[in-house]
């Protein structure tokens, strides 16, 4: 495969001579191999190029500008195409050539595959092998999971039995206590100790009583009792209050 390039060696344009030098510099630090035809010397190269220049990527007055590059027959694209391929370090596939093993396109190129497509080794794509460890991995994880799961499942309900043993022990001494208490309560009560609780309820009536009383006095003055008894005058002030009484007369 040969790369062309259709270069104006006769051109008065300053900026199209600048873009042939770059293109031309650029394909030769990379060792790449190219033959330069020249369209100002040679009109069926430029007849050749107008020609074979899709419409899509020729300029609105329709004739396209050096340089332009072509891999054969193929297309390439022009100046601008091929500065873009070279920021994205992408100049070899610009051209439809095979990067060479080492360079930066190379390990891009390397990376990009094995992104899509898997790791390479021995120049076979080990897509299949894969597939199948990672199936068989999965099963066997599966299986691990359920055996623990009913591990799992086994402790939970030894758990549970030891617990639910000492539980029921408490509950059965609690019974025997409850019932112990019941017959404590049920036991017949002595014929001396009727008669010891009921001479103290009555003396705690006489008390009652008696207190009852005390305040009920308190309350009302008026009692006979409590009143003071008017002593009968001697006939001795009884007579000098007679005796005054006629002498005022």
């Amino acid at each position: 495969m040969v790369i062309k390039v259709f270069l104006a060696s006769s051109s008065g344009s300053t900026a199209i001579k600048k873009k042939q030098q770059d293109v031309l510099g650029f394909l030769e630090a990379l060792k790449v191999d190219y033959a330069p035809l020249d369209i100002a010397c040679n009109e069926d190269n430029r007849m050749w190029m107008r020609e074979n220049v899709p419409v899509e990527k020729k300029p609105t007055n329709g004739i396209p500008l050096p340089p332009q590059i072509f891999n054969e027959e193929s297309y390439c694209g022009d100046y601008e195409t091929f500065f873009d391929a070279k920021e994205d370090n992408a100049v070899f596939a610009f051209l439809g050539l095979p990067p060479p093993p080492g360079s930066k396109e190379a390990k891009e190129a390397e990376k990009a595959f094995i992104l899509e497509n898997g790791p390479v080794e021995n120049g076979t794509v080990e897509i299949e092998t894969v597939e199948s460890e990672t199936v068989e991995n999965g099963t066997d994880d599966a299986e691990d999971e359920e055996n623990l799961e009913a591990e799992e499942v086994d402790e939970e309900n030894l758990d549970d039995d030891s617990l639910k043993a000492p539980m029921k022990q408490e509950e059965a001494q609690e019974e025997v206590e409850d019932e112990e208490a019941k017959g404590e309560d049920d036991q017949p009560v002595s014929e001396g100790e009727e008669d010891l609780g009921s001479e103290e309820e009555e003396e705690l009536r006489q008390l009652e009583a008696i207190v009852s009383l005390a305040f009920e006095m308190l309350k009302t003055p008026d009692i006979p009792i409590l009143r003071k008894k008017k002593r009968p005058q001697s006939r001795k002030k009884r007579t000098s209050s007679n005796s005054q009484e006629r002498f005022r007369m």
